[in-house]
Formats: structure tokens, sequence, C-alpha cells
């Protein structure tokens, strides 16, 4: 019985890397945002909006200790997971915590040519984006840095090199 989790800053590449994980062990994947969207029938913005960040807070909670129960399992867990209630402490007790940390410059630069599917940063100019970014990640760094192990992730710009840090991250978990 086997669970991986991967946390990190959005645009990190958690669910790129989560995927191509889950094709070359297949072991099952999750995306936690996703999970809880079939769960709830609403996407993430319609819950925020819904309900605020506390609501939707709650909700990740719960669906991530139903979905950190799974076993044999890749699991994506949002941005912000780590941060709220013991979550931290919960994942690092449910498996294999990884942080894939990229610098504020490659998150910008991965953001970027995602920047409408983000509704919190599409009204931002290049300047604010990448001034939320290191503000941010250095408010977020403290949980993340909690993961039991790290793989830097700066490289992720084309499917090569996505395999590389697949390949690095079976490495280091000894898969």
């Amino acid at each position: 019985m086997r669970r991986i989790i991967l946390i990190g800053y959005m645009g990190s590449g958690k669910t790129t890397v989560g995927k191509a994980l889950s094709k070359e062990t297949g072991m099952m994947f999750y995306d936690l945002d996703w999970y809880i969207e079939t769960r709830m029938h609403k996407t993430v913005s319609e819950i925020f909006a819904e309900r605020g960040e506390e609501g939707f807070r709650k909700i990740e909670y719960n669906m991530l200790h139903e979905v950190a129960e799974f076993e044999d399992v890749i699991i994506s867990c949002g941005g912000g997971t780590p941060c709220f209630f013991d979550n931290m402490d919960y994942l690092n007790q449910q498996g294999d915590v990884v942080y894939l940390k990229a610098t504020p410059e490659t998150l910008y630069n991965h953001l970027l040519m995602a920047k409408v599917e983000r509704p919190l940063l599409k009204d931002k100019s290049a300047e604010e984006l990448i001034a939320y970014i290191t503000e941010h990640l250095k408010e977020r760094a403290p949980y993340y840095e909690k993961a039991r192990h790290t793989l830097d992730v700066s490289v992720l710009d084309n499917f090569d090199k996505i395999q590389v840090s697949v390949a690095h991250l079976r490495d280091l978990l000894s898969l």
C-alpha cells in the first residue's frame, strides 16, 4: 500500500507530474480539486463564490481526509491545502509527501500560460503577478518545507523535462 502526495504552489506541475507518474506506475491519480468538484457537483470557483475561502477550506479538509485514505494512489493537492488546519501533519502521516519546488520566476512563467484559467491571477499585470507569487510563496513555504521530500521542478517546460522530473521522483521515492 502506497500513497504519494504532491504539494506545491499553483503552477508547480503537481497535476502534470502526478499524471505522468501515474501512467508509469499504474497507480491511480487523484487531483484533490477535481475530486472536490466531482463530489460537490460545482467548480472550486463556484464553491469559493458561494461559501468563501473558509467554507471551501472546510470542504477541502473533509475531501482530503477521504482521498488520503485510498490505497496505492498519487494525490495532487491544491496549492493552499497544506496551509490550513492540521493538513500538513496529516499528509505526512498518510504517505510520501513531495514538495514540488520552483522559483517565483518559474512559477510566473508556468502561470502566465494559464493565467486566464486562474481567477486569482487574471486581472494582474506582469509585475503584480510576480510580486503576488513571490509574497504568497514566502507565506506558504514553511508549510511546504515540512514535506519529507523535495523535488526541484524549475525545469518543467517541455515533455522531455517532465519525464526527467518523473524519473527523479521515482528515484527519490524508490519506485
